[in-house]
């Protein structure tokens, strides 16, 4: 109960969002910032955002602001409906009435949550939460007070109850913002995008590729530096034969200064430590990392590809590799390492498995701006092996801007559609945007006029 609000449980639900609170600034203050989040969400929900309004009747007794009491253990919780019958009895079909409180309930203005009871039916003569669900809602008083689901019954209370915990949330963010900072605020992620993180081999061959994605990481951290895409922390993990360490940082001066230092030496004997590199990276970064991988090797260490699918399954990590050799698909046996490994994880994190040339990295690596931002969204995203010809068809709607479709495979031919113009992929900039290719990426983007509505692909590999 406390955690919803129900049951008149103020005292003890008051105590979760004070506790909850407490813990999330102390989270930012040891740079925690992926807990310090979740505790908000947990916050959050308890708070009166959603349970508090929705639960009780604050509404019902006229209140439009939010109460602020809950957010302030010094404050007093007055006047609770304690000891005393609260509500009428409503025996309508739908289970709902329009207003189940007693008069003296809302002359006094004494507040009062539902009783709530999916195993027992046990209430005392107070009102109930109400639904199927709630078997106290069969005893009288029988009904409900909840104000979750919107019907005809509950329509004005229902909507300022959505308005009390809009404002309630606004007003816990404020306080949380005044009390960590403008920068920690944003650091928790509320308007930040996601944490940066660069996997990269530095075998003896790999001299052209660190130098490429050093340059990534100074491209994004000049663009971004001071604006809400600016990343919230910069991991690096080199890996060699041994791989590590791994480097955390929030300083962009601190991340130019460690990837400057990487060179290439070593290695020679393909393949390399590249998951173990890549598992110390799902292991060491908060959740819903960004994790890029440059390397142009095959994994030597193939054991471990179950268990890096299992931490992006718990880690919400997206992976994406930067592979830059001539390597066969063909295995060598059935425990050997292959590029279809790589594209197997990739696909599993939502991420892509790029197969160019070292000439041709520069190109591919935009991939990373264009996705270093804090408000992406992926629409569409689908795979196919054996590739056979199929559409794929797509909505857009007006909230989306900075379109971009990226296809990786072999002999593919597409044509895109948008609903009555139609280009190729042999157009390299037509009616409805730019096409380009280097090794197995194709990255088509959107002209920004005219990208809402219906839209298909018609692939063929």
């Amino acid at each position: 109960a406390p955690h919803h609000f129900n049951s008149e449980a103020f005292l003890e639900g008051r105590s979760l969002i004070t506790q909850g609170m407490v813990a999330i600034k102390a989270n930012v203050h040891n740079e925690n910032f992926q807990v310090a989040r979740t505790t908000l969400g947990r916050a959050l929900h308890t708070l009166q955002s959603q349970d508090f309004y929705s639960h009780s009747n604050w509404v019902e007794l006229g209140y439009t602001k939010p109460y602020s009491n809950l957010i302030n253990p010094g404050l007093p919780l007055d006047n609770l409906a304690v000891n005393t019958p609260t509500c009428s009895n409503c025996d309508s079909a739908s289970g709902t009435c329009p207003n189940q409180l007693l008069p003296n309930i809302l002359k006094d203005k004494k507040l009062t949550s539902g009783y709530m009871g999916v195993f027992s039916s046990v209430k005392p003569k107070k009102c109930s939460h109400g639904g199927a669900a709630d078997r106290t809602s069969k005893i009288n008083p029988q009904g409900g007070i909840s104000k979750d689901e919107r019907h005809q019954d509950n329509l004005a209370f229902h909507n300022a109850a959505v308005q009390a915990a809009t404002d309630a949330s606004l007003e816990l963010l404020q306080d949380l913002r005044l009390a960590v900072g403008d920068s920690n605020f944003l650091m928790m992620g509320i308007a930040r995008s996601s944490v940066l993180c660069f996997v990269i081999d530095t075998t003896g061959s790999m001299s052209d590729d660190i130098e490429e994605a050093r340059s990534v990481v100074y491209q994004i951290i000049d663009a971004y530096k001071g604006t809400q895409d600016e990343p919230s922390e910069y991991i690096l993990v080199p890996f060699n034969d041994p791989f590590g360490p791994m480097i955390r940082t929030t300083h962009v001066d601190k991340m130019k200064e460690e990837i400057s230092k990487l060179t290439a030496s070593g290695g020679g004997d393909e393949p390399e430590m590249c998951l173990s590199g890549l598992q110390l990276a799902l292991t060491g970064a908060p959740s819903s990392s960004d994790i890029y991988v440059f390397t142009d090797a095959l994994a030597k260490d193939i054991e471990l590809k179950d268990t890096i699918n299992a931490l992006i399954s718990s880690t919400k990590s997206k992976v994406s590799f930067f592979i830059t050799t001539p390597f066969s698909r063909r295995r060598r046996s059935l425990r050997a390492a292959s590029f279809d490994d790589y594209k197997d994880i990739a696909l599993t994190s939502g991420g892509q498995a790029i197969h160019v040339s070292k000439s041709e990295l520069s190109q591919a690596t935009d991939i990373i701006l264009d996705t270093s931002t804090s408000a992406l969204v992926t629409v569409l995203q689908r795979a196919r092996n054996p590739g056979t010809q199929e559409t794929f068809p797509f909505t857009l709607d007006e909230s989306l801007k900075n379109i971009t479709i990226y296809i990786t495979g072999r002999s593919i031919t597409f044509t895109l559609t948008n609903p009555a113009v139609t280009q190729s992929q042999s157009e390299a900039s037509g009616k409805l945007g730019t096409i380009q290719t280097v090794g197995n990426l194709h990255r088509i983007r959107f002209n920004s006029e005219k990208q809402a509505g219906n839209w298909q692909i018609n692939i063929n590999s």
